[in-house]
């Protein structure tokens, strides 16, 4: 079956990867894909989910998988399917648990999800009177997609009011921030959770720890994510079972219920707070990077995953992991996350270590390929170094071996990924 995957970023890569494994998947497409995906299939320079949807049907295209969340929450999928094509990801109206921080946190408290206390409000008023009830740090969000830039921690209550009137005049992130989200600062640790779901049943996948500070130590501003690791022993089976009992199936059956059944990724950012989980917030699509790291884990088929979640037929899956870890670097350009730099060619020495080539590999994300043929660093966030092995050291330790391969003008990374579960 050929498959269309809609992105350009090292998550889409990674799917791509995951699916040339299958002898029941053909030719992969990308939508737009980016320099490197050309080596796993055909990019192709269509953004328009009904053009996308006409490209489709003329190459009998059996499934669609989508990456990014702009097109999720923009309504792609229910553009597919009303043309009859299968889709993997969730409707619009679904969507909005990770497009609308409002709906999100809302729909939490209706179906008595724990979340943090909060309010959302377009006023300015009730917003600093809400801060003032708080203890700082106190976390202001954006209502909209922002790229995973769109919250802040503030740590005094004149921070956090100065962020609310950022956000609230268009300032910070323009439309998506003209409603705010202010809510009270948890303090545990944080996971990330993904589950794979049909609308009614759901297979829950090894949870992840990411790194969002640009610099080594937790420091410097937010990012999209600099690496990640999984799975993560900061969870349990009893921590499993609670995110089951008290987060996933609630959501399927508050989503079903409101009319907005869930199929696709639903992604729970966990902050766990003396062993008790507690939803941060909700994305409806794989995180970046973390699914660097989870489909290399997937010992079972990708394409079987998600051609029966599109599919409504998960009950009956069986799906296996591999019992080893994976841990993924971002290499980064240079003035990442300021501002775009300057286009970078990249140099991959030739790689003679038998346990790196069998161990470890990297999945691309800002790169364009050149007319001279040659791999440029054009984006943000330019590639995953990803290691994997039978303990989380193992998988660090050539995860790094594989960045030392690997350069760039101006290329940044932390040396400090998986040190959470290390320390």
């Amino acid at each position: 079956m050929d498959i269309l995957i809609i992105g350009s970023g090292g998550r889409e890569y990674s799917i791509g990867m995951a699916l040339k494994k299958d002898e029941k998947v053909g030719k992969l497409y990308f939508s737009t894909g980016n320099g490197a995906t050309d080596t796993l299939g055909e990019n192709i320079d269509i953004t328009d989910a009904n053009l996308l949807a006409d490209f489709c049907e003329e190459k009998n295209i059996g499934l669609t998988i989508v990456g990014p969340e702009a097109p999720l929450v923009a309504g792609v999928v229910d553009i597919f399917k009303e043309r009859g094509l299968v889709i993997f990801g969730p409707s619009a109206s679904a969507s909005r648990l990770e497009g609308s921080k409002s709906f999100m946190k809302n729909f939490l408290a209706s179906y008595h999800i724990p979340t943090a206390k909060f309010i959302e409000t377009t006023s300015i008023e009730d917003a600093y009177k809400f801060i003032n009830t708080l203890e700082a740090p106190i976390v202001v969000k954006a209502d909209g997609l922002c790229a995973g830039k769109g919250v802040i921690i503030a740590q005094s209550h004149d921070e956090a009011k100065i962020a609310v009137a950022d956000m609230l005049s268009g300032n910070s992130f323009g439309d998506a921030g003209r409603r705010v989200v202010v809510e009270e600062f948890l303090d545990g640790y944080e996971l990330s959770v993904f589950a794979i779901c049909d609308g009614k049943d759901y297979i829950v996948l090894p949870a992840a720890q990411d790194h969002k500070r640009l610099l080594s130590g937790d420091i410097g501003p937010n990012t999209g994510g600099m690496g990640a690791y999984a799975p993560t022993p900061l969870i349990n089976d009893e921590l499993y079972k609670k995110i089951d009992e008290r987060v996933v199936i609630p959501t399927l059956e508050g989503m079903a219920k409101e009319g907005h059944p869930f199929s696709g990724v639903l992604f729970m950012g966990i902050m766990v707070v003396k062993g008790e989980p507690i939803v941060l917030e909700y994305n409806v699509r794989f995180g970046d990077p973390e699914c660097e790291e989870i489909m290399p884990l997937l010992k079972s088929s990708a394409f079987e995953l998600f051609y029966r979640s599109a599919t409504g037929t998960l009950k009956d899956i069986q799906i296996e992991f591999y019992d080893k870890f994976a841990v993924g670097v971002v290499l980064a350009s240079k003035d990442y996350p300021y501002k775009n730099s300057i286009p970078a060619e990249i140099i991959i020495d030739d790689i003679v270590h038998d346990d790196i080539n069998s161990n470890a590999h990297i999945s691309f994300a800002g790169v364009s390929r050149g007319e001279d043929g040659k791999l440029y660093a054009t984006g943000g966030r330019v590639m995953v170094c990803v290691g994997l092995g039978t303990s989380i050291k193992e998988a660090r330790d050539r995860a790094y071996m594989m960045v030392g391969q690997v350069h760039f003008a101006g290329k940044q990374c932390r040396n400090d990924i998986a040190y959470q579960a290390l320390s």
